[in-house]
């Protein structure tokens, strides 16, 4: 290949999904219901533009919310219950009288909204709360069997960002969400996520503790401490919770306690034992509402209660995938290992990276791109790159996390491998990156001469570069070839623009090139590929959710939040081959540290050989995935034994995805079967139900390899229905669990009603506005008299009603992708067929370490036009 010896500043940009560049354009619109759109900057007309937005099936809205361009449908009580799929995400709005933005419900109120669901034992329920950050917002969760009213089955009640609940048995149920206080969005997330790293719910009816009882813990400066010569009190009442406890010392207010605002409508039809409990709750809340109160609490009969390591690391699919717990079983990483994260910086006091790193680099030579108000310095801390209307996207802080997050800490997510050390290299800003300053970051990585005047006390031994441009350039690759021959393996993202064109660095010889794959072992719909992809790896895809948990099926991984001001530290789901890199950094990190003399030239001979990886294209390399999908239990064997260590004897089963959901329409998906450290004998599958089949794809004469997993919907009822597919061999077994929806032919996906912008990409300002219903699945957008310039489609719901789309709790969608959107370019005629999803992002809950203050924030908000 000929590069062009003219060193250039090329901006490079983030090869990730799951975050949004500014957007902009001008002209005038239309709508399919006939509300028109808002005229443009009066410039030259010469284009128009349309398509259709749909909605998943799993996605449900509250069919009563705040936006006055809706007619609201009442959802309660429980004879008008709103009837919805499983799993599902379910969008919604709800508050007391009087409180709330202007619109449909603030005179009356709307505090509860039912909803009609089939359950299976073990699922989970997850209500996200967007507005808790605004005072006096609180809202809970209840669950009654369908046949009982007198008693909740299940019940959260606190004041957190989060309320969860875990099924305790199959049936029809009303899910009922409360507003106790205040009015906000909301997101209720119904799947098949483990129990254990569910985020702290609040109080429930359920719980055993005495009913009536109230442990008080006053501070100590309070006159009731003083009176009563201790910090801890213990009331007890037999009518009312206020009642007593007013006699005794305290005075509740009424407001919160006695309202009937504070308790669900459903409490009229509950036994005296469960109004009980809830007056004891109710109570609990008020007190903790005071500024003498340290804490009250139930006066529990027993409590047990435990956190586990790494409480998100059941929503890391992606670590299955790529048998990373048996490779785990081998090494988890050594700390004189370190990989170079070559990006945007790291956040460096994250919780789950703070303790994984040395010393790195800022080499952003512009201070207006740096961001941090200089040149380049030796502080790498990501100072966020307002890549979407001044919000961040941390991008080199959840790569960085990917590699080696701190694990088995009670905190957020695990990373590849865990012991190794992360060096953060900053080079993207705000406009991007240029090629002079990641050429020099590339030389700091490898020990080399650079500009800082400085080298690392130890080099890296992987490079990390999840970021690319269209343009390769000879200085840059003349870098990467001198960090090659001082030892360094580098690998880079294959880019995202779903082309087989070449991106670099990643198409550069000597380069790793890693395409990405979704939780199906498919490229993902994103990906680049084309003949210089060497590796696939997950990367993930916002838009699917094959296992049923009820979130996407992105990469979870570190991450901030400056959305608020200030940067707070979170956790959240990225798509895009920039979050597959990491895992084969991940994975070339794990090999050093069992085989310290691996070469760059050693690991391609090994991934070229088939040593590191499992077939999953067509037979040998092919374009889609390179060599194959990257295993890391099989490279960290391969290895260990050029290493001359000793290699595990003890074969095991390995079977993903470990659930699958069959959603809406989905008729068959695939099951991968493989042995883990040699034969583990002949694999046997057992399913006995009904409607399910598994049948042999791609296998051995052992029965290993690929199955293909079909439902037969014809003549069942609808209904959520459930199983488990049985995988043994030998004396290894696992259990998939499979859900299943059939759905009444009158319920589709509904994201609610949309607004539709036209954004121009110089101005980031919107331009045009459609308005669009979604309630039947789909609905289509046009915008007339567009004149010539870039734009971006964004769209998203505003069921709270406050002038803002894509907010916390709402709908949003853009084209082509939320996690990838493209600019399009307008000139004479018209564009059709720009179709787009919409659907409500899960927000994946904070460490149970990190205050409700810290969750997730949507990284793109917009005002809509009126």
């Amino acid at each position: 290949m000929k590069l062009t010896e003219k060193l250039s500043k090329i901006f490079l940009t983030l090869l990730v999904s799951g975050i949004i560049a500014a957007c902009g354009g001008g002209g005038g619109g239309g709508s399919d219901d006939d509300d028109g759109g808002d005229s443009g900057d009066g410039g030259s007309t010469s284009g128009s533009i349309s398509g259709l937005i749909s909605v998943p099936g799993y996605v449900v809205t509250d069919s009563d919310v705040n936006d006055d361009q809706t007619t609201p449908v009442a959802n309660q009580p429980a004879n008008n219950a709103q009837s919805v799929p499983n799993p599902v995400n379910i969008g919604g709005y709800v508050n007391v009288a009087g409180t709330g933005a202007a619109g449909n419900l603030r005179a009356s109120g709307d505090p509860d909204d039912y909803y009609l669901v089939n359950l299976t034992s073990g699922q989970t329920l997850v209500l996200n709360i967007g507005d808790i950050d605004v005072g006096g917002v609180d809202l809970d969760l209840y669950l009654f069997d369908v046949n009982d009213l007198t008693n909740p089955v299940a019940s959260s009640i606190g004041t957190s960002k989060f309320e969860t609940i875990v099924v305790p048995s199959d049936g029809q149920y009303y899910v009922i969400v409360h507003a106790y206080s205040g009015a906000s969005n909301y997101l209720l997330s119904i799947g098949l996520t483990s129990s254990s790293i569910l985020p702290q719910g609040g109080m429930s009816i359920t719980d055993d503790f005495v009913p009536g009882e109230v442990l008080v813990k006053f501070d100590s400066a309070s006159a009731q401490a003083k009176a009563l010569d201790t910090g801890l009190s213990h009331y007890s009442f037999s009518q009312s919770p206020e009642n007593e406890i007013g006699i005794q010392r305290l005075t509740l207010n009424d407001q919160f306690v006695s309202s009937a605002a504070a308790r669900p409508g459903i409490y009229a039809q509950m036994d005296s034992e469960a109004q009980l409990k809830l007056d004891t709750i109710m109570a609990i809340k008020e007190l903790n509402q005071r500024s003498d109160v340290v804490y009250a609490q139930p006066n529990y009969i027993y409590h047990a209660s435990a956190t586990p390591n790494d409480e998100y690391y059941s929503l890391q699919w992606h670590y299955n995938q790529i048998n990373l717990p048996q490779a785990w079983d081998i090494t988890t990483g050594d700390t004189s290992v370190i990989v170079s994260v070559i990006d945007t910086g790291v956040l460096l006091n994250h919780p789950d990276l703070s303790q994984q790193l040395v010393a790195g680099y800022d080499f952003i030579s512009d201070a207006g791109n740096a961001n941090d108000g200089d040149g380049i310095d030796a502080n790498p801390d990501d100072a966020g790159d307002e890549i979407q209307n001044g919000v961040s996207s941390f991008h080199g802080t959840h790569v960085a996390g990917t590699v080696a997050a701190r694990s088995n800490n009670s905190t957020g997510v695990a990373g590849v491998a865990w012991n190794v050390r992360i060096m953060p290299i900053r080079v993207l800003g705000k406009q991007g990156g240029f090629s002079s300053d990641i050429i020099e970051g590339i030389l700091f990585s490898a020990g080399l001469s650079n500009a800082s005047g400085t080298t690392p006390s130890q080099r890296a031994d992987v490079i990390n570069m999840s970021l690319g441009g269209a343009s390769p350039d000879q200085a840059s690759f003349d870098a990467i070839t001198a960090a090659r021959n001082a030892g360094v393996i580098v690998i880079a993202a294959a880019g995202n623009e779903n082309t087989s064109q070449l991106a670099y660095p990643a198409s550069y010889t000597g380069v790793v090139s890693v395409s990405s794959v979704d939780q199906s072992r498919t490229r993902a719909p994103y990906s680049n590929y084309g003949t210089e992809i060497d590796v696939a790896a997950p990367g993930g895809n916002t838009q699917a959710d094959v296992d049923g948990d009820g979130r996407s099926d992105g990469v979870l991984s570190t991450l901030g939040d400056d959305s608020q001001g200030g940067t707070s530290f979170t956790y959240n789901f990225y798509q895009g081959t920039s979050m597959a890199a990491p895992h084969v950094a991940g994975v070339a990190a794990l090999m050093k540290s069992v085989y310290a003399g691996l070469t760059p030239a050693e690991f391609d001979s090994m991934l070229s050989s088939g040593e590191l990886t499992n077939d999953i294209g067509n037979s040998g390399r092919d374009d889609l995935y390179g060599h194959g999908l990257i295993d890391a239990y099989k490279a960290v064997v391969a290895a260990q034994q050029r290493g001359g260590g000793n290699t595990p004897t003890d074969p095991s089963l390995s079977v993903n995805p470990q659930s699958l959901n069959f959603s809406n329409s989905l008729q068959s998906t695939s099951l991968f079967v493989e042995e883990i450290g040699g034969s583990v004998g002949t694999v046997q599958i057992t399913e006995n139900i009904s409607w399910l089949s598994v049948a042999a794809n791609q296998v051995n004469g052992s029965g290993i390899g690929s199955y293909t997993v079909s439902v037969d919907r014809s003549g069942l009822s609808p209904a959520t229905y459930t199983g488990t597919i049985q995988v043994s061999a030998g004396t290894s077994s696992v259990d998939v669990n499979v859900i299943m929806q059939v759905l009444d032919s009158s319920i589709s996906g509904d994201a609610g009603r949309h607004y539709v912008l036209l954004v121009d990409n110089a101005t980031s300002q919107p331009v045009q506005q459609d308005e669009v219903n979604t309630n039947t699945g789909s609905g289509s957008y046009s915008f007339s008299n567009v004149s010539s310039g870039d734009y971006y489609i964004v769209a998203g719901s505003d069921m709270d009603m406050d002038n803002l789309i894509c907010d916390n709790g709402e709908s949003c969608g853009a084209y082509p992708t939320l996690s990838q959107p493209n600019v399009i370019t307008v000139g004479s005629g018209a564009q059709n067929g720009l179709d787009f999803s919409a659907t409500y992002e899960y927000q994946t809950p904070t460490s149970n370490a990190l205050s409700a203050e810290e969750s997730v924030q949507e990284l793109m908000v917009y005002p809509r036009q009126d």
